[in-house]
């Protein structure tokens, strides 16, 4: 069955669920866990989104990433890997985990090593966009009108989005830069 892409208006109950998340990863990652960060849609306060909580994590390497791999298991986690191979595909060394709660996508784990491009990348575009009330008021419009039209397709949902995510990220990594924010 295909996964129904659905985008709501901002609920500030996506903070306390980040933060309840959060701290379950915590115990999963334990020391070696450096930062763990609210990103996506959910994050940015006022912002339309699917109501799925995108969290960053990020570890001291991630060399061993599969070591965690039945933690993730056990509180509810789909181990994904780097979904090098996926229509969109995702980042080398980007390790990813779908976490579906009563039949329906609940949670995304993004985990990066410490200086990963993604990690700088995740948090200009989520702090840009809070900057940007106008700029986050067209996205979520633009993310309604993508859901309507790729109601049961996520993937043509994402390339609805892409030339305006890819657009704005460029424009975020030079004002996160601008206002003292470095890739490590």
């Amino acid at each position: 069955m295909s996964r129904v892409i659905e985008v709501v208006t901002y609920d500030s109950d996506w903070i306390k669920a980040f933060k309840t998340e959060a701290a379950a990863l915590t115990a999963v990652f334990g020391n070696r866990l450096l930062e763990t960060h609210h990103i996506g849609s959910t994050a940015v306060p006022g912002l339309d989104a699917k109501p799925i909580i995108d969290i960053l994590v990020v570890l001291d390497n991630t060399g061993d990433i599969n070591s965690f791999d039945h933690a993730m298991e056990t509180i509810g986690y789909r181990v994904r890997g780097e979904c090098l191979d996926a229509p969109v595909p995702g980042a080398p060394g980007r390790f990813y985990f779908s976490k579906d709660t009563n039949g329906i996508r609940s949670h995304q784990v993004h985990v990066c090593a410490r200086g990963h491009r993604e990690i700088f990348d995740k948090l200009a575009f989520r702090e840009y966009l809070g900057a940007n009330a106008d700029l986050a008021a067209a996205y979520g419009k633009l993310k309604r009108q993508a859901a309507l039209d790729h109601r049961f397709d996520n993937i043509g949902y994402m390339r609805a989005k892409d030339d305006f995510v890819k657009s704005t990220l460029a424009d975020a990594r030079r004002w996160y830069q601008a206002i003292g924010k470095h890739e490590n």
